[in-house]
């Protein structure tokens, strides 16, 4: 068996022409969607991030705000700066790339951004409505895993899904997401005494911590889903994800690869949420 490869590159470009078109419905009646970036310091993964939202943003018809400052900025002026955006109208989604210094708190920095522009899905209230099944606004690349699912047709139905990780960005609320689809899911970590006894039971394995290898073929059931969003570099230097591809590739059934799996999905899904808060005004 060889898995089929979730293509990831090709259900986003699927996806930002489903944006571009409901932005276009948008702009007749005179709103267009507007996503501000901000940028706290020099980290040069973060530029390169920040500087792919944009673009996603212009791409897609969106009006995209970015907003650069020194590493310096206090935090004070950047709580303003929120507040400020919070009361913009031509603002639906804001966005402040972390990390951030480490003399500004994070966790106060996104509870300052307005639950109904969290286009991230960090705040608690939008954890909250996850956690309970109220509307708001899910993170980015657990929601892009779930859309990748949803692709090829998979029914999760009384699947067992194993999530490796469990970070408020990924592995929490990708369980959250996966158990709304009913399916039973299990979540790993670094305090898991056996993590191949669990994985070996999984229908569904979404691996995010981070981690070369963590997912290796022997710890894959026969025909299982994986989907892999770690981001690391191998020993050649070269972008690789948490599974030994390779290997998994040759027992899954689907795999997402690393680069072109869920990457490019995080950046769709938060088009896809900044243009939802716009429609909800």
């Amino acid at each position: 068996m060889t898995a089929q490869r979730i293509d990831g590159n090709a259900l986003s470009q699927k996806l930002r022409a489903e944006v571009t078109s409901r932005t276009q419905v948008l702009k007749a009646k005179g709103i267009t969607p507007g996503l501000a970036v901000i940028l706290v310091g020099e980290n040069p993964a973060s530029q390169v991030y920040v500087r792919n939202k944009v673009k996603a943003c212009q791409d897609s018809g969106l009006h995209s705000l970015l907003e650069k400052y020194a590493e310096d900025m206090t935090e004070k002026a950047l709580l303003d700066r929120i507040e400020s955006l919070n009361q913009d109208p031509s603002i639906h989604g804001i966005l402040v790339q972390l990390p951030l210094p480490k003399h500004i708190d994070s966790q106060k920095v996104i509870e300052a951004i307005s639950p109904h522009k969290d286009v991230d899905g960090f705040h608690i209230a939008s954890a909250g409505a996850l956690m309970t099944g109220m509307p708001g606004f899910w993170p980015c690349t657990p929601y892009g895993c779930m859309k990748m699912l949803e692709n090829i047709g998979y029914d999760l139905k009384g699947k067992h899904a194993v999530v490796i990780g469990r970070s408020n960005i990924v592995g929490k609320p990708m369980a959250m997401m996966l158990l709304q689809k009913n399916a039973t899911v299990t979540i790993c970590h670094s305090a898991t005494p056996d993590l191949k006894a669990m994985t070996l039971q999984a229908d569904v394995i979404v691996a995010a911590v981070g981690k070369r290898n963590v997912l290796t073929a022997d710890m894959v059931k026969p025909g299982a889903v994986v989907l892999d969003v770690g981001m690391n570099r191998n020993d050649e230097g070269k972008l690789c994800g948490d599974v030994d591809f390779d290997g998994v590739e040759k027992v899954a059934s689907y795999i997402t690869p690393v680069p072109g799996g869920v990457g490019p999905m995080t950046i769709t899904m938060l088009l896809v949420n900044t243009l939802e808060a716009a429609e909800r005004l």
